[in-house]
C-alpha cells in the first residue's frame, strides 16, 4: 500500500536477485581464470620437459657414471673378464 500513499516501492527482491547474480558472475569469472592459469602452467611445463629433459631422462640414477652406458659382459676393454 505505499503506492497509494507516495511510500517507495519494495526493491528488495530486485537487489536481491542483482546480488545474487553478481555473485555468480564473480566466482564464474574466478573459476574461469582458475582454469586459465592451471591450462597455462601444464603448457609451460610441458615446454619445459620437451626443452630440458634430453638425455638426462635417459640416464640411470643406479649408475655412478650415467654417461658411459651399460657395460655387458665382454664389452670390457681391457680383455679381462
Amino acid at each position: 500500500m505505499g503506492g497509494l500513499f507516495g511510500g517507495k516501492p519494495d526493491t528488495g527482491p530486485a537487489e536481491r536477485a542483482a546480488a545474487e547474480t553478481s555473485k555468480q558472475t564473480a566466482e564464474m569469472r574466478a573459476q574461469a581464470e582458475e582454469e586459465k592459469r592451471n591450462l597455462a602452467e601444464q603448457a609451460a611445463a610441458r615446454q619445459r620437459a620437451r626443452l630440458r629433459g634430453g638425455s638426462r631422462m635417459l640416464l640411470s640414477d643406479t649408475r655412478l657414471t650415467p654417461e658411459t652406458g651399460i657395460q655387458t659382459l665382454g664389452s670390457d676393454k681391457t680383455g679381462v673378464m
